[in-house]
Order: C-alpha cells, then sequence, then structure tokens
C-alpha cells in the first residue's frame, strides 16, 4: 500500500499541471478538501495542495506549448542522475534533466518506452508527499501501456520495482512492489492500453481515495470536471470512477473496500 515511508521506486510526490492554477485549486478544494499554499517566491507559482495542513499533491500553471494539462507521478530515487542514466539504457528518454531545487531536492522527468510519462524525486529536506491512502489523498496508481510485459522490463531496470499477476475476476492484473519489499507495499498495476476506454496514449493514472464515490463524481461536476468513465464496482477491490478537472487533467476515484483480516 502507498505510504509516506519512502522506500526506492515507490510513489513520493505527484502534481498537476493546468492553465489556471487557482481554478484548480478551487476544483480539487471542492472535491478533496485541499488548500493550496504556495511553495515560496523562487517557486514559479509551484503550489502544495494541502489536506488538514499536510502535503497530499502539488500544482503548477503550463505555459503554452508545454503539452496538455495532466497529472504527473514521481517516485522514490536515491540518486536521480544515476536512475535518468538507466532510463536512456533502458531505451527510455529524459524529458527534463536531472536538476536540484534549492533545499528541497532534486527531480528529474522521464518517458518509458512507450511514451508514458513519469517523474523521480531524490530528496533532500523535502521528503515527499505527507498524506496517502485517506480520503482526499493518493491510494493508487495505474500504468496502461501496450507491452505489460515490456513496461515490467523497463521499470525493473529503471526504478527496481517488481511485478507479479494477482487473480482478479476480469482475469490476472499485473500488481507492482518495490524490490525487496513485501506485498504489503504493493502501490499500483499496470494494464494493457488496449482495456483503456478512455485514451489511445500510454500513461500513468492517480487514483484518491474517497469514502462515496458517487457523491464525489456529482459533486465533480458540480465544480466543472467531467465524467470519462461512470462509477463502477470492481469485485474485492471498490467502487471507482474516473475523471478530469475543468482544463483536462485524467484522474480516478477508488471508495476501497474494508481489508479483510
Amino acid at each position: 500500500m502507498l505510504t509516506t515511508h519512502f522506500v526506492p521506486g515507490a510513489p513520493d510526490w505527484l502534481d498537476v499541471s493546468v492553465p489556471d492554477l487557482d481554478g484548480a485549486a478551487s476544483f480539487y478544494g471542492g472535491l478533496f478538501g485541499w488548500r493550496l499554499a504556495p511553495a515560496g517566491s523562487e517557486s514559479g507559482g509551484y503550489g502544495y495542495f494541502q489536506l488538514d495542513g499536510r502535503t497530499a499533491a502539488a500544482g503548477m500553471r503550463s505555459e503554452a506549448g508545454q503539452g496538455p494539462p495532466a497529472w504527473t507521478v514521481y517516485f522514490h530515487t536515491q540518486d536521480a542522475e544515476t536512475t535518468a542514466r538507466a532510463s536512456r539504457d533502458a531505451h527510455g528518454a529524459v524529458l527534463v534533466e536531472p536538476a536540484e531545487v534549492p533545499d528541497k531536492g532534486t527531480v528529474a522527468v522521464l518517458g518509458d518506452p512507450a511514451g508514458a510519462v513519469f517523474g523521480v524525486w531524490q530528496p533532500g529536506s523535502l521528503a515527499g508527499f505527507e498524506v496517502t491512502g485517506e480520503p482526499g489523498a493518493l491510494c493508487w496508481v495505474e500504468l496502461y501501456t501496450p507491452d505489460v510485459a515490456a513496461a515490467a522490463v523497463y521499470y525493473r531496470a529503471v526504478l527496481g520495482l517488481e511485478t507479479s499477476a494477482t487473480p482478479m475476476s476480469g482475469g490476472p492484473y499485473t500488481t507492482l512492489t518495490p524490490g525487496d519489499a513485501d506485498d504489503e507495499a504493493m502501490f499500483g498495476g499496470v494494464r494493457p492500453l488496449a482495456d483503456d476506454p478512455v485514451e489511445t496514449r500510454p500513461h500513468w493514472l492517480p487514483y484518491f481515495a474517497v469514502t462515496d464515490t458517487d457523491a464525489a463524481v456529482t459533486a465533480a461536476l458540480e465544480l466543472g470536471g467531467t465524467v470519462r468513465m461512470p462509477a463502477t464496482d470492481i469485485p474485492d477491490v471498490g467502487r471507482t470512477a474516473r475523471l478530469a478537472d475543468p482544463y483536462g487533467a485524467e484522474f480516478a476515484l477508488l471508495t476501497p473496500l474494508p481489508r479483510r483480516g
């Protein structure tokens, strides 16, 4: 499961790039209860989305020509330079070279061989997000890719991730766990791009926990969002839906079933 006890390869940050950060703050504040806190005068307008005073995510204003509004998931690394080099060696891309964020850490943005974009974060004084797994916070991430086996090879080489097949009602589901960790550290999954009813490009999709998926969908619509996939039940998992914020950045909701045992 996602935690804030970060280990190499586990998600430790995420942010959304949108043309209107104040508008995004209004949307996500109404949906998740987030409040936007500026990151500082030298941050270029970057801000932290906080849930009850704890950082749950971040946001930035996108400029023309920087690509469509989107969420980016970042993974913990102990050495961003080495991870970027590993991406190149594994036939991926380095879209933004490792760069130091003063007093905070080092960031890089990478692309896997299929084109899915993700980031890595080497922490300094900023370890990562401060809350996960509870309503209004990240609870799962999912990669959609045209070749699940090839993606497993790449992410093992670059982030040290291990994959395993988990039985589900619709067939085996490929799950992701940091290397040398047990199943309790599982944080996401990989699905064939052909299974995605919404997108045709490879991508990472963040899931946020909510107490009531249907009520959250209604709230999102009232706040100007759109429904990309209606609320549906996933046996043994919970109730999920897929949305886009008013600017088109996509994300998913999940009301998880109570854990057994």
